[in-house]
Protein backbone atom coordinates (compact mmCIF):
# COMPACT_ATOMS: atom_id res chain seq x y z
CA UNK A 1 0.00 0.00 0.00
CA UNK A 2 1.47 3.41 -0.80
CA UNK A 3 1.83 6.03 1.98
CA UNK A 4 -1.00 8.20 -0.56
CA UNK A 5 -3.48 5.63 -0.28
CA UNK A 6 -2.50 4.70 3.74
CA UNK A 7 -3.70 8.73 4.51
CA UNK A 8 -6.79 8.42 2.14
CA UNK A 9 -7.78 5.03 5.13
CA UNK A 10 -6.80 7.58 7.36
CA UNK A 11 -8.94 10.29 6.56
CA UNK A 12 -11.78 8.14 5.98
CA UNK A 13 -11.39 6.36 9.48
CA UNK A 14 -10.95 9.85 11.55
CA UNK A 15 -14.45 10.72 9.47
CA UNK A 16 -16.20 7.79 10.82
CA UNK A 17 -14.76 7.56 14.24
CA UNK A 18 -15.56 11.63 14.90
CA UNK A 19 -18.66 11.34 12.36
CA UNK A 20 -18.08 14.41 10.74
CA UNK A 21 -17.37 14.21 6.54
CA UNK A 22 -15.95 17.27 6.85
CA UNK A 23 -12.84 16.40 9.04
CA UNK A 24 -9.37 16.15 6.89
CA UNK A 25 -5.85 15.69 8.77
CA UNK A 26 -2.73 16.32 7.64
CA UNK A 27 0.96 15.82 8.91
CA UNK A 28 0.60 18.59 11.83
CA UNK A 29 -3.13 17.93 12.69
CA UNK A 30 -3.14 16.97 16.63
CA UNK A 31 -6.11 16.04 18.96
CA UNK A 32 -6.22 20.09 19.56
CA UNK A 33 -7.02 20.64 15.92
CA UNK A 34 -10.13 17.75 16.18
CA UNK A 35 -13.28 19.04 18.61
CA UNK A 36 -14.35 15.92 20.12
CA UNK A 37 -10.64 14.48 19.92
CA UNK A 38 -10.63 13.08 23.88
CA UNK A 39 -8.87 10.38 25.38
CA UNK A 40 -12.12 7.64 24.95
CA UNK A 41 -12.12 8.70 21.19
CA UNK A 42 -8.28 8.15 20.96
CA UNK A 43 -8.91 4.94 22.03
CA UNK A 44 -11.60 4.42 19.18
CA UNK A 45 -9.70 6.06 16.76
CA UNK A 46 -6.33 3.71 17.59
CA UNK A 47 -8.64 0.61 17.67
CA UNK A 48 -9.98 1.40 14.65
CA UNK A 49 -6.87 2.61 12.73
CA UNK A 50 -5.62 -0.90 13.77
CA UNK A 51 -8.38 -3.08 12.42
CA UNK A 52 -8.08 -1.43 9.20
CA UNK A 53 -4.24 -2.02 8.92
CA UNK A 54 -4.02 -5.54 10.56
CA UNK A 55 -1.25 -3.80 12.95
CA UNK A 56 -1.19 -2.94 16.68
CA UNK A 57 0.36 -0.20 18.24
CA UNK A 58 2.96 -0.27 20.98
CA UNK A 59 1.55 1.52 24.33
CA UNK A 60 5.20 3.72 23.50
CA UNK A 61 4.23 4.39 20.74
CA UNK A 62 0.73 5.79 21.56
CA UNK A 63 1.74 8.01 24.19
CA UNK A 64 4.66 9.16 21.92
CA UNK A 65 2.48 10.33 19.02
CA UNK A 66 2.92 14.06 18.87
CA UNK A 67 0.46 14.60 15.51
CA UNK A 68 -1.12 12.43 12.90
CA UNK A 69 2.14 12.39 10.91
CA UNK A 70 3.70 10.31 13.33
CA UNK A 71 0.56 7.99 13.48
CA UNK A 72 1.00 8.03 9.74
CA UNK A 73 4.78 6.60 9.92
CA UNK A 74 3.93 4.15 12.28
CA UNK A 75 1.60 2.83 9.95
CA UNK A 76 3.58 2.73 7.09
CA UNK A 77 6.57 0.94 8.58
CA UNK A 78 4.12 -1.76 10.18
CA UNK A 79 2.45 -2.44 6.87
CA UNK A 80 4.94 -1.25 4.53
Amino acid sequence: MTREGIWAEVNEIFRDVFDDPAITVDERTTAADIEDWDSLEHINLIAALEHQFGMKFTMGQVVSMKNVGEMVDIIVNAVG
